[in-house]
C-alpha cells in the first residue's frame, strides 16, 4: 500500500533552509530557489556550487554550525548534513515546530520526500519509488524524457490559450474534452518540435473552428512568445 500522498507544493516566497554545504545541499537549494522559495543555506563551509548560487542571489548564506533554534521561521527544512546525530537533532526541532522536513538519504527522518522530476514548462512529471530506490526513479525519469520533448512548454501554452476561448463559449464539458482529445492526437506537437510555430497555430485555430469558434491566429500567437526560443525548444534540456 502506498505510504505517501503525492502533492504539488507552492513554496513561492516561502522561507526554506538547507543545512549542509556540499554538492547535495547545493542541488536541494537550487531546486527550492528555482521554485520561488527564499532559501537560506547554513553550514560552516560551502562548496563552490553553493557559493555560486549565493553569488547570483539565488540563496542567502548563513555561515555557522547548526544549533537548536536555527529552524525558527522556516516553512521547509532540508537536512543535507551526512551526519546522523546532527540529522536527528534537526529532525527533532522540525517535528516540534510542525515543519516540513526532508533529511537526505534518511527516509525515516522525512515527512516528505522529493521525487525525480522532469519539467517541460508547466508540465511536471514526478517519478517516485517512495524512497526505495532513488537511483531507479532517476533512470525511469530519463527513460521518459524522449517522450516529452522541450516543445511541450509551447504545446501547453497553446493549449492554455485554446482553453481560454473554450471556457468563454457555451460548449459543454464533453465538447471541450473532445477538443483536447483532438488537440492531443493532432500534429501540433510535431510542428512545434520542428520549429513550425505558424503551422501549429493554424492547426489549433482549425480545431477551434470545428467547435464553432472563430479565433484569429494573431490572437493566440502571443502564447508562444515565452522564455524559450524555437532553437531552445529543439534542444534536449531539463
Amino acid at each position: 500500500m502506498p505510504q505517501y500522498y503525492p502533492i504539488m507544493l507552492d513554496v513561492r516566497n516561502r522561507h526554506a533552509i538547507v543545512i549542509g554545504g556540499d554538492r547535495v545541499a547545493a542541488e536541494k537549494a537550487a531546486a527550492l530557489s528555482a521554485s520561488g522559495a527564499r532559501v537560506v543555506v547554513q553550514s560552516e563551509q560551502f562548496c563552490d556550487e553553493v557559493l555560486a548560487l549565493a553569488e547570483r542571489g539565488a540563496v542567502t548564506l548563513r555561515r555557522k554550525a547548526y544549533t537548536r533554534g536555527d529552524l525558527a521561521g522556516f516553512f521547509v527544512v532540508v537536512a543535507a548534513t551526512g551526519n546522523s546525530a546532527l540529522t536527528e537533532q534537526i529532525w527533532d526541532e522540525a517535528q516540534e515546530r510542525g515543519q516540513l522536513i526532508n533529511s537526505v538519504d534518511v527516509p525515516a527522518r522525512c515527512n516528505f520526500i522529493v521525487p525525480s522530476i522532469l519539467r517541460r514548462g508547466q508540465l511536471t512529471i514526478a517519478v517516485s519509488t517512495e524512497g526505495a530506490s532513488p537511483g531507479l526513479a532517476k533512470r525511469i525519469r530519463e527513460q521518459l524524457e524522449p517522450h516529452f520533448p522541450p516543445a511541450y512548454d509551447a504545446y501547453l501554452r497553446l493549449a492554455a490559450a485554446a482553453r481560454t476561448y473554450l471556457r468563454q463559449s457555451d460548449l459543454s464539458y464533453e465538447q471541450r474534452d473532445e477538443f483536447f482529445g483532438d488537440f492531443f492526437h493532432s500534429d501540433i506537437l510535431n510542428q512545434l518540435t520542428a520549429g513550425n510555430d505558424a503551422q501549429a497555430i493554424a492547426l489549433t485555430v482549425a480545431l477551434l473552428k470545428r467547435c464553432g469558434l472563430d479565433v484569429a491566429p494573431e490572437a493566440i500567437s502571443g502564447e508562444l512568445k515565452g522564455n524559450e526560443t524555437v532553437q531552445a525548444r529543439r534542444g534536449d534540456k531539463m
